[in-house]
This record gives C-alpha cells, structure tokens and sequence, in this order.
C-alpha cells in the first residue's frame, strides 16, 4: 500500500528527532561538570518527551514507521560520532560546537514540523489531542538555550589558532 504524504514526512522528521534525541543524550555525557550540563540535561529531557509526543501523534494519525528509514539514522548516528565528538580533528571542543550546532538545526527542524502540523490540524483531528502551541514554544525555547552555547562553543573552539589569540 502506498504510504500517504503525511506518513513519508512524519518518518522523515521520527529520523531526524530519533537522531537529535541520541545526540542530546551524547552532548549530556560530555558536558559534565560543565556550566552547561544542568541546561544540556533539561534540553535532552525535553527532546526525548519531544520525539516521544511525535510518536503518539503518528500512532494516532495511523502512520506506520519506515523501519528502513530508522535503521539508516541508527547507521547515520554512530557514524557522525567520529565527526560530533571531535575525534575525525582531534579537537573535543570542536566536536562539542559541531554538535551543539547539528542539534540547533534539528531543533529549528522540529519547530517547523511543529508549524506544519498546526496547519494541518483541520485536515487531521487527532492532531487536536497535541498542545502544538506549546511544542512550538519549548522548540523555541530549546533554540535560544542552544544558539547561546553554541556562540560560546564557537569562541571556545574555532579561535584557537586566530591571529588575535
């Protein structure tokens, strides 16, 4: 049976938030004893309840998961840690902006999906069980916390090397 276009989006964006969920537990782990763990731990909270709300609105919706598409983000996921955690250059710092910033994008990602469903909720009436309002709300929340770490991450990691050092 054909997967309907909803069904193909809702995957596409379980992959994505599955993926954000790992990285934020990862980017938990290594900012212990951080200033940024206590915010890092409440953002990785949030984003686990966050793919948990997405899949009970795909149950409702009846969408079926891609298991095709979740075996290639558990693939992508392991695979990126070389690059996220700084090991591919030697720079933990590094690793720790890049990821920072891999998890801003999937954050602005899910924002929009949050978007686009409340567009839609006329057209999906199990929509109407899902406070989008607020997912919307934390998903901006979640995007100010992380830009604010990710501009000191930056400073920390990228201007190592400048001529201004």
């Amino acid at each position: 049976m054909p997967h309907r276009p909803i069904d193909v989006y809702l995957n596409d964006h379980l992959a994505g938030a599955t993926f954000g969920a790992d990285l934020a537990r990862q980017l938990e782990a290594r900012t212990e004893g951080t200033d940024f763990h206590p915010e890092m731990s409440r953002l990785a909270t949030d984003i686990e309840a966050d793919l948990d709300t997405l899949t009970d609105l795909m149950n409702q919706i009846g969408t079926t998961r891609n298991s095709a598409k979740q075996v290639a983000t558990w693939v992508a996921e392991k695979a990126s840690r070389l690059k996220l955690t700084g090991v591919s250059a030697s720079n933990g710092d590094l690793g720790t902006f890049l990821s920072i910033e891999a998890l801003l994008l999937g954050v602005q990602g899910k924002a929009s999906l949050w978007t686009t469903l409340q567009e839609l909720r006329d057209r999906y009436p199990e929509l109407a069980s899902a406070d989008l309002d607020e997912l919307l709300q934390r998903a901006e929340r979640q995007r100010g916390v992380l830009e604010t770490e990710r501009n000191a991450a930056a400073r920390r990691s990228l201007a190592t090397g400048s001529r201004r050092e």
